[in-house]
């Protein structure tokens, strides 16, 4: 049996009564999310375009990658897509596909779809309203500098990074 208790803009979270693989029944909490995308945009072949933003529920500002939420029938592409000019003023001429990640599988489904940018023709950024974001252009090895050194907590912005750096030849 599945509850709602929770229907918000963003996301869900349902109460499921369920049985376990194991035979026993549990209560679960979900957070029934509809998916994201997160692209890392290259301004050259070693520059790429990070965000510094600020987060409430952090009570801060971080380093990460452009992102966001996919809309209702919206493919993970077209999202990319969307997001990276939303967020960033830059058009991608073209996206390469890279992963999809698990944000955090204990207690939601949420899944992000990695993608690499390149080939950025300049365009109109279009700031949400509760979006708070300066551009950070640096080459590639200083993102990944700041990973190492636990200057990019956000995940999806690590692995989207370790990606990208990966699919340039970086990292083996």
């Amino acid at each position: 049996m599945t509850r709602i208790v929770y229907q918000g803009s963003f996301f869900d979270v349902t109460r499921e009564e369920v049985r376990l693989p194991n035979g026993r029944d549990a209560s679960l909490e979900v957070v029934r999310h509809p998916g994201a995308s997160a692209i890392v945009p290259f301004l050259g072949d070693d520059e790429v375009l990070l965000i510094r933003q600020y987060r409430h529920a952090v009570a801060g500002t971080i380093y990460e990658v452009p992102a966001g939420k996919l809309d209702p029938g919206e493919q993970p592409e077209a999202c990319a897509a969307r997001e990276l000019e939303e967020e960033t003023g830059y058009r991608a001429g073209r996206l390469a596909y890279l992963s999809t990640i698990m944000t955090t599988p204990g207690f939601t489904d949420e899944r992000i779809h990695l993608y690499a940018a390149a080939e950025l023709q300049p365009s109109q950024q279009q700031l949400d309203a509760d979006e708070v974001i300066d551009l950070v252009p640096m080459s590639l090895g200083q993102a990944l500098d700041l990973i190492w050194a636990g200057e990019i907590p956000d995940g999806k912005s690590a692995l989207a990074l370790l990606h990208a750096a990966r699919l340039v030849g970086r990292l083996g």
